[in-house]
C-alpha cells in the first residue's frame, strides 16, 4: 500500500466516514428553488440522480395525476424543475431503467437494494412506504443512502 492511500484510510476512518461512497447520490447545489418549494412540500425532494431522464420526464409531464394528488405548477415552473433533472438525472448504467410507474420504488435496483426489508417495515408507524427515504436513511435528504446511515424506526 502506498503512504497516500494509507492516509486516506486513517482520515476516512477517523472522521467517521466511509473509504467506500457507496450510494452517495448527492444532492446537486444547483436546484431551482422551485423544487423545494413545490416537490419537498409534500414529500422529500429527491435526488435526480435517483431517476433516468426518461423517467423524470414522464413524472414531470404527469403532474396533473401525480400519485393521486394534482401537483401541477405552472408551466415556467413545470419547465424549470423538469430541465433540472433531466439535467442531473442518472448516467449509471444500473440506475438508467425507465422507472415502472415512474416510481422509484419500482425499479429494479430499488428492489434489490431493500429486499432485506420484511413487509411490516413499510407499515410502521415511523415508514408508512417505501417512498419515506427519510424514514430509514439518516441522509436521504442530501442524497446520501449509504448502509452506514440507516435507522430503521421501531415498531
Amino acid at each position: 500500500m502506498n503512504n497516500r492511500f494509507k492516509t486516506y484510510v486513517f482520515w476516512s476512518l477517523l472522521l467517521g466516514t466511509s473509504v467506500v461512497f457507496a450510494d452517495k447520490m448527492g444532492m446537486p447545489t444547483d436546484a431551482p428553488a422551485s423544487y423545494e418549494a413545490e416537490c419537498a412540500s409534500c414529500h422529500m425532494a429527491f435526488p435526480p440522480a435517483l431517476l433516468s431522464a426518461k423517467s423524470w420526464q414522464n413524472v414531470m409531464s404527469s403532474l396533473d395525476k401525480h400519485f393521486g394528488t394534482d401537483a401541477s405548477v405552472d408551466s415556467k415552473t413545470q419547465a424549470d424543475i423538469t430541465s433540472w433533472l433531466v439535467k442531473n438525472a442518472t448516467t449509471r448504467q444500473k440506475y438508467s431503467e425507465t422507472a415502472p410507474e415512474n416510481r422509484i420504488t419500482k425499479t429494479s435496483w430499488f428492489i434489490r437494494k431493500h429486499d432485506e426489508v420484511k413487509a411490516d417495515v413499510w407499515k410502521r408507524a415511523g415508514v408508512k412506504s417505501p417512498a419515506n427515504c427519510t424514514a430509514c436513511h439518516l441522509y436521504a435528504a442530501k442524497g446520501n443512502f449509504s448502509e452506514n446511515s440507516i435507522k430503521i424506526p421501531a415498531k
